[in-house]
């Protein structure tokens, strides 16, 4: 393989986002091939500069451009977020249909597309990331790009039915197939599309796998993305992560503890964990005193007008539950709409019981094995986990629960926080062994494997 070249919205041009999951991943190949790294620079404009920001770090090329404010409400805000967001979850109930702002998502793949072709050379394989590009591979070949081009996608994909509910959504697919490679975080994801691909569009499923559809082949497969486990055990043991472990166990007062980390995202399902956590409290009055809870959901996209309605909705969630609940020397709920640095999350995991991971939808859930690495082999948590997060095909030795059903949950945390010490350690080395043999260099390297064949001898 000559150079990697990557694709995707955010890129890790700033080196504090290198530390984990995708940048990982891409950054080594970035640095092994002398690959470049194209995306949005961060910065809004009122009009495109003639150029680009170009530079490099240990070798590696970043190409960044700028967005102007039409295209970040547009292609950003509205379709990214307004329409394959909430579709791709689950929610067409959020999903704000806008035939304007899909001709300017496809106006930003074309950009960036000619952006990146304009630098690419014959040896070239290109990795495009996420629903932002979901166009990105046609555009490329319109730019008159023929070589190996890869996309993963890093969120859920729907059934057809749900996809169907896109104005545009074979336009979607068609231009998907351009790629040579499509990834899926899980099975589900996978079998969704296809299933879209045979039932709507006369795709059929070849010997090798492939699928045959719109005049061109394809090769569908899920790639389920992992983590760097011994960098996170690392982090978890850093003197960050003892300083935030010794923080919050002084609040803690010997209490059990169980905690939560997520984006502040409708998708995570946080009101129902909410509601799960006061009716642990409603069954089990022994356990008042006894057991903290935290959640940390740091916001994003403030300017979307759902995200703002959730922080209300858990605003007023925490506040009913530490009510009813809580006693002058105790806060059952510890809601914290802040970040917090890899490092400090990895401390409180690292002495946390309870490890909630409760998505409504999602595409893998990087959390969740995060937290089984950040444990205590002689003395682990126990993680309870969504059905509906792609983590859940391969983690079947968490505590598996529908967050649908808040006392299913509740159930399921009182069963993990009473759990002995023999099933808690042996729940957690058959998770840890899953973690560390499909880590992120096997998710890396079982991709750019299938896209080898793609590439012209």
């Amino acid at each position: 393989m000559g150079r990697l070249i990557a694709i995707s919205n955010r890129t890790a041009a700033d080196p504090k986002a290198r530390a984990g999951g995708l940048a990982v991943a891409v950054w080594e190949s970035l640095k092994a091939t002398g690959g470049s790294w194209f995306g949005w620079s961060g910065e809004l404009v009122d009009e495109l500069p003639r150029g680009t920001s170009v530079f490099r770090d240990e070798g590696v090329e970043f190409v960044l451009t700028d967005l102007t404010h039409d295209e970040h409400e547009a292609y950003y805000l509205n379709y990214a977020n307004r329409v394959i967001w909430p579709v791709f979850h689950y929610r067409l109930d959020l999903a704000s249909f806008d035939s304007e702002a899909f001709s300017v998502y496809s106006a930003v793949n074309q950009r960036i597309a000619n952006l990146v072709a304009d630098r690419l050379t014959a040896t070239d394989t290109v990795w495009v990331h996420d629903y932002h590009f979901l166009l990105m591979g046609d555009a490329l070949r319109h730019a008159g790009w023929e070589g190996p081009t890869g996309f993963f996608l890093h969120i859920p994909f729907p059934p057809p039915e749900m996809f169907r509910a896109i104005p545009e959504h074979h336009w979607i697919a068609r231009a998907l197939c351009a790629y040579s490679v499509i990834g899926f975080q899980s099975e589900g994801d996978r079998s969704n599309f296809v299933r879209y691909l045979v039932d709507d569009c006369g795709g059929e499923v070849l010997a090798d796998g492939r699928i045959a559809v719109f005049g061109t082949t394809t090769r569908i497969a899920a790639y389920p993305i992992g983590i760097d486990p011994q960098g996170f055990i690392k982090a978890a043991h850093s003197p960050e992560a003892d300083r935030a472990a010794e923080r919050i166990s002084r609040f803690l007062g010997g209490r059990e503890f169980v905690i939560g980390v997520d984006r502040m995202d409708y998708s995570k399902g946080l009101p129902q964990r909410f509601e799960a956590v006061g009716q642990l409290f409603d069954d089990h009055p022994e356990l008042h005193g006894k057991v903290s809870v935290t959640q940390i959901a740091p916001p994003s996209r403030s300017k979307v007008e759902e995200y703002q309605e959730l922080r209300l909705e858990l605003d007023q969630l925490a506040g009913r539950i530490n009510g009813d609940h809580g006693d002058l020397d105790w806060i059952p709920l510890r809601y914290l709409a802040r970040s917090y640095t890899r490092e400090e999350l990895a401390g409180l995991f690292r002495i946390a019981r309870v490890g909630l991971v409760t998505p409504l939808r999602d595409g893998m859930n990087l959390v969740a094995k995060e937290f089984i690495m950040a444990q205590d082999d002689e003395d682990p948590g126990v993680l309870v986990l969504s059905q509906f997060a792609g983590a859940a095909e391969q983690m079947k030795d968490a505590l598996i629960v529908n967050p649908h059903d808040r006392n299913k949950v509740a159930d399921a945390i009182h069963q993990a926080l009473t759990m002995s010490l023999e099933e808690r350690q042996e729940r957690w080395r058959k998770l840890r062994d899953i973690v560390c043999e499909k880590d992120i260099s096997w998710w890396r390297n079982r991709f750019l494997q299938d896209l080898q064949p793609a590439i012209p001898a």
